[in-house]
């Protein structure tokens, strides 16, 4: 049988990619061989592995800060780990995942990449706060995420940059309930939370949380 043919990306995606082009390739060829084999995209997804997942990863690229420390939470396919690092050369990304089958294909995935990112077994509540930026997508509810994106941040200073769908003024809502009614407590409340109807490369929707500081942790006694 033989693999399946890698559609031809839409107009300007190799811009996006620029000296990185090859390699952004050689992954989209793997998503949709191994990775379908691993299971970490399915089948249906082969002809719309640039628009849906690829390109679609670049919308959260505007929302991060140059030079930012980088942790793609609950990584699975590389998606969007793996295309804001060859996009963003400037940024020191790290892949978080707890499943091993889904490892594996990452250790495939950037076999090449020469140590531009790094790939880290484990669950956001097993590591320690050493990142600016968590990025993410189709993870888990915002209410949610926040408080394990807060607990990613170095000193609980950073943003998280989530792509969602149409629920996501309602997902802001949920947060902001939850903190007002002390749900979770205060540790993880953000000082801002928007929603971004982002255009760029495509049509996406990013919330944004970003929490400005001081940390309010509690130190070990």
């Amino acid at each position: 049988m033989s693999a399946p043919a890698l559609p031809s990306p839409p107009a300007g995606t190799q811009e996006l990619f620029g000296p990185a082009w090859a390699q952004a390739r050689a992954y989209a060829e793997l998503l949709v061989t191994q990775g379908v084999v691993a299971g970490v995209i399915g089948p249906r997804e082969i002809d719309r592995v640039w628009d849906r997942h690829i390109r679609n990863s670049l919308a959260v690229s505007p929302y991060v800060a140059r030079d930012a420390r980088v942790v793609d939470l609950g990584s699975g396919a590389g998606l969007p780990g793996i295309p804001l690092a060859l996009a963003r050369p400037d940024l020191a990304v790290t892949l978080l995942e707890p499943m091993a089958r889904r490892v594996r294909f990452l250790e495939m995935a950037t076999g090449g990449l020469e140590g531009a990112v790094r790939i880290r077994r484990g669950r956001a509540e097993d590591g320690p706060g050493e990142f600016d930026t968590v990025v993410c997508r189709a993870v888990a509810p915002l209410v949610r995420l926040v408080p394990l994106a807060y607990g990613l941040l170095r000193h609980g200073i950073g943003t998280l940059v989530a792509l969602k769908g149409k629920s996501a003024g309602e997902e802001i809502d949920v947060v902001t309930n939850a903190v007002s009614g002390g749900a979770r407590g205060p540790g993880w409340a953000p000082s801002t939370m928007t929603v971004h109807d982002a255009t760029w490369p495509d049509p996406a929707t990013v919330i944004v949380v970003t929490w400005s500081g001081p940390s309010r942790r509690r130190e070990p006694r």
